[in-house]
């Protein structure tokens, strides 16, 4: 009997389209609703055990387009049933589903800032992934546009074939124009995913170009040296560039100071006055161990160095300043030779004898000429 009903009601909405319109429209409005509870009564309280509010910002930002498209769903089959003009009802559709394409082009855009955001804030000690995460961001946002505005083309039956072949003409001429800033980008991204240094890391690229990392850029990377000259380098060049990070893995450095004691030093006692020149140095590191190597028998001394390890490589200069001085106090104390270079002459006896006897030029002044 009921079955019976139903069949007759659908007959005579069949027979009534506009009814029947109003009727899906006033279907796709209660589902909305039904969803909007969902997400209010079901979604939410489950996204409120979590930790982040990261889950509760996405189900705030798809609320209201989840509703508008059942609703707008709703609306296409209404129209389908409204109109008998196959134009007509190929003309509203896809101007609902151009609106259904832009609302959500427009979520997935705020979506994306809203993820980014939470990234950074979690990254807030990360330069270097700060700087970063901006420049995919809007990279993402680029890609969403030109997606929807293909497809919303595409929808149209708009010929993009001559816009593909001028925007590939264009391209080529942006990158033919700024290759230069092309290749920083490519060198700063490369940078960002091999991560050779991090802030704050010394690194030494050659002469006179050593010092701290104090920024990361899309660009370039900025090194401040202990003269305080703030260099800033291209991330193209760093990114073909030898980079020898002081900083590294391990948090610590090791200072060398070679020094040339007598040949008649007793390399024992050399030994441990140069350990003993370490004493009185905090900055010194007591695991590893410093150590004492002799290196080479050299032209006029025994050539000796010693090893130490400290935690800062911008400590370097005035660590070594100060292991130099306590050196040269321990040797002299323990009365170790620091030799210096000498060279001694040595005259033939033939020549000695007519540089005494003298063969009569030059020994005397001439007339006229002034005495020494």
């Amino acid at each position: 009997m009921i079955l019976e009903s139903m069949a007759d009601a659908w007959a005579w909405l069949n027979q009534h389209p506009y009814v029947l319109g109003a009727a899906m429209i006033l279907a796709a409005v209660v589902l909305a609703k039904l969803a909007d509870l969902a997400f209010t009564g079901i979604i939410k309280k489950l996204t409120r055990k979590t930790d982040t509010n990261l889950d509760d910002d996405i189900i705030k930002q798809l609320h209201r387009p989840v509703q508008w498209s059942v609703i707008l769903a709703g609306a296409v089959l209404a129209v389908k049933l409204f109109f008998d003009d196959d134009h007509v009802v190929n003309t509203a559709s896809r101007l609902i589903y151009s609106v259904l394409l832009i609302l959500w082009t427009l979520v997935a855009i705020r979506l994306s800032r809203t993820i980014f955001k939470v990234l950074i804030k979690r990254k807030h000690g990360d330069t270097a992934l700060i700087s970063a995460l901006p420049l995919l961001d809007n990279l993402i946002m680029v890609i969403l546009l030109a997606h929807s505005a293909f497809w919303l083309l595409d929808l149209w039956h708009v010929n993009v074939t001559p816009l593909l072949a001028s925007a590939g003409i264009v391209t080529a001429a942006v990158a033919l124009a700024s290759k230069d800033t092309l290749a920083n980008f490519f060198g700063g991204v490369s940078i960002f995913v091999d991560r050779p240094y991090r802030l704050g890391d010394y690194i030494d690229l050659g002469p006179g170009e050593r010092g701290q990392v104090v920024d990361i850029g899309v660009r370039s990377t900025r090194l401040l040296t202990r003269d305080d000259v703030l260099i800033t380098i291209p991330n193209a060049v760093m990114a073909n560039a030898k980079i020898i990070n002081e900083s590294g893995q391990v948090p610590r450095y090791r200072v060398r100071a070679a020094v040339g004691v007598g040949y008649d030093s007793d390399p024992e006692q050399v030994e441990q006055a140069l350990l003993g020149a370490l004493e009185g140095l905090p900055e010194i590191l007591p695991s590893p161990a410093p150590r004492v190597r002799f290196r080479r028998f050299g032209e006029s001394s025994l050539d000796f160095e010693l090893l130490a390890w400290v935690h800062n490589p911008a400590d370097r200069g005035r660590i070594l300043h100060e292991i130099n001085k306590n050196i040269y106090k321990k040797l002299t104390q323990t009365g170790i030779e620091i030799p210096f270079p000498q060279r001694v002459v040595h005259f033939a006896k033939g020549a000695a004898q007519a540089h005494e006897a003298g063969d009569g030029v030059g020994d005397a002044p001439q007339a006229g000429e002034p005495k020494d």
